[in-house]
């Protein structure tokens, strides 16, 4: 069910909307984001920000996943980086440090 609303402008004192007289009367084109059907219509901005609002939310949920996979490679490259140092310094027989070296006094 479509419910449709009156055509009042809060920010024109609820005066009748200007449609195209008005900065806020925007053409939106793509897919509604809860229902998957296309959509193109004229509306007023504000109309438009829960859709837009729901939208967003798809897209920074989507780029948070691709952030998180992200992260998983890089940390799986890292311990395989450290296996190959640790490797190439029992093959050059160079000490391997488990803490940090001590500074020599001055003294």
């Amino acid at each position: 069910m479509k419910l449709e609303s009156k055509s009042n402008c809060p920010l024109n004192g609820f005066q009748p909307c200007k449609l195209w007289e008005c900065s806020w009367f925007i053409e939106v084109k793509g897919t509604h984001p809860q229902t998957g059907t296309e959509v193109n219509e004229w509306g007023c901005a504000m109309a438009w920000m829960p859709m837009m609002l729901i939208e967003n939310g798809r897209q920074q949920h989507s780029t948070a996943s691709a952030v998180e996979s992200f992260r998983n490679e890089m940390v799986k490259a890292n311990e395989k980086s450290q296996q190959i140092l640790i490797e190439t310094a029992k093959v050059a027989q160079l000490p391997i440090f488990k803490d940090e070296p001590k500074l020599i006094s001055g003294e």
